[in-house]
């Protein structure tokens, strides 16, 4: 699992090894890393346990909420899982 910016940070690593029970979804994985990281949590999840919509989780790549089955897809065993927190700015204001 890999971690970027402000979330990288928190879990003091660029990728963490959690090992998951066969059959694990995007959303139980996501619980699971909050569980060990629990700085993580607020950064992740709403006060309504859901995962924040500035939050992006990538499965191989792909944005987890445009999976066929959202954040309920069954994980693989070869699968890729990326953490990103919300980014904003860029080079420059345009100004």
């Amino acid at each position: 699992m890999s971690f970027y910016a402000t979330l990288r940070q928190i879990v003091g690593s660029k990728t963490v090894d959690i090992p998951v029970a066969s059959g694990i979804t995007v959303r139980a994985l996501i619980d699971e890393v909050a569980a060990r990281y629990p700085r993580l949590r607020p950064e992740l999840l709403g006060e309504d346990g859901n995962l924040l919509p500035h939050v992006h989780v990538l499965v191989n790549g792909r944005d987890a909420p445009y999976l066929r089955h959202g954040l309920e897809t069954v994980l693989g065993p070869d699968d890729t899982f990326a953490l990103f927190p919300p980014v904003a700015g860029g080079a420059g204001s345009g100004r």
